[in-house]
């Protein structure tokens, strides 16, 4: 059951909070900073390279690995082919995962290790294949981790991972919105060094200033009607949310959205790229899924039943509705099924970078205050 009081309860919120997860949002911005600080000690700023790497390989477990390698991938666009390399294995445990570098690769690629954990046996041997290859390697980990000396022994370069003090006690979750932001910032600051994305210094400082300024109006002080993580999270409750994205930035936004409800809400979503999203998903608004589909009767008791999901389309937009565009046949086909729809788009202004920092902030506190008020805690 969705608690909707709760959102408008700091206190409760906190006490609810067991796992940190909107404090892990409220620190984003610190986060980027203190990245951007551990890659330039590291000697990112220093690094000139000779050239563009001819492909991308991004390896690392979890939700947080994949969100960087799809926001990598969009920032990079057509400079070069990103690539995850998807671990295989007999169990999600980080001793039984396994990666493998594709047979092309070699030294004109580039690979990043992205890991919050670095005790992964798996990705010290992939750094130790990829020396062998020939392929750079680079990764983001905590300091003094296994992975450490497997990067060393590679000649790779390692940054150490920005972790919060809470952290050096606590068990974060992956999907955790600081720990993109430790991961990802590094990653930045290199492809930037290497031509593969706009990222400097200054640009990093404009990301953490535009994820402070959004988490001022999404924190938990904020009252509902003025909060639009908040408002986003009681529009989504007991609904399946029907992400459908528009833009470079939107796009692995919307399937990181996706990605974190189901791991700390427990909440079904799915995420497609418009215009593809329509006839993908509009089977969905026609059947039982619908807004206004009831099967039985209507006057029936429904006091002992659960409540059913029903659709609602989640607009992600990264750019104005003043050039071509596909969301006014997204918002007719959904209104045509009865189904509601909540949009979302990055303030007036905004750089490619600080659309995807901000449409990253708020629906990373909305899956956070929707997790919150439905009584989920990731395991």
């Amino acid at each position: 059951m969705f608690d909707e009081s709760l959102l408008d309860d700091p206190d409760a919120l906190a006490g609810a909070d067991r796992r940190g997860l909107l404090r892990g949002a409220a620190e984003a911005g610190a986060r980027v900073r203190t990245a951007a600080r551990h890659a330039n000690e590291a000697g990112v700023s220093a690094l000139s390279p000779e050239g563009r790497p001819r492909a991308v390989l991004v390896a690392g477990p979890g939700t947080a690995a994949s969100g960087v390698a799809d926001l990598v991938g969009a920032l990079a666009g057509a400079s070069a082919p990103v690539t995850r390399l998807h671990p295989t294995g007999v169990a999600p445990a980080g001793g039984a995962l396994r990666w493998t570098l594709p047979g092309w690769a070699g030294s004109v690629d580039l690979l990043l290790i992205a890991t919050t954990d670095g005790a992964e046996p798996g990705l010290g041997v992939l750094a130790d294949q990829a020396y062998r290859r020939g392929v750079t390697v680079v990764a983001v980990a905590p300091s003094h981790s296994p992975l450490t000396e497997a990067v060393e022994g590679a000649h790779g370069l390692l940054v150490p991972m920005a972790t919060a003090p809470h952290e050096l006690s606590e068990e974060t979750p992956a999907a955790s919105p600081g720990t993109l932001w430790a991961l990802l910032t590094p990653l930045l600051a290199l492809l930037d060094r290497v031509g593969l994305v706009d990222a400097p210094a200054e640009a990093l400082q404009q990301v953490a200033d535009r994820l402070d300024r959004t988490a001022e109006r999404c924190g938990p002080a904020i009252a509902t009607y003025e909060n639009p993580a908040k408002t986003l999270a009681a529009e989504l409750a007991d609904s399946l949310p029907i992400i459908w994205t528009e833009g470079t930035a939107a796009g692995p936004v919307g399937r990181r959205f996706a990605a974190v409800l189901a791991e700390l809400a427990g909440r079904p979503a799915l995420a497609a790229d418009l215009p593809e999203a329509l006839p993908a998903h509009g089977a969905l608004l026609a059947g039982d899924l619908a807004a206004a589909a009831d099967p039985d009767d209507f006057f029936r008791d429904r006091v002992e039943e659960a409540q059913a999901l029903r659709a609602r389309v989640v607009l992600l937009r990264d750019r104005s509705t003043g050039g071509l565009s596909a969301a006014p046949a997204a918002r007719e086909l959904a209104l045509g099924h009865d189904t509601t729809i909540s949009e979302l788009e990055p303030e007036e202004g905004a750089t490619e970078l600080e659309a995807f920092a901000e449409l990253l902030a708020v629906t990373d506190f909305a899956a956070c205050y929707l997790a919150l008020a439905s009584g989920r805690q990731t395991p």
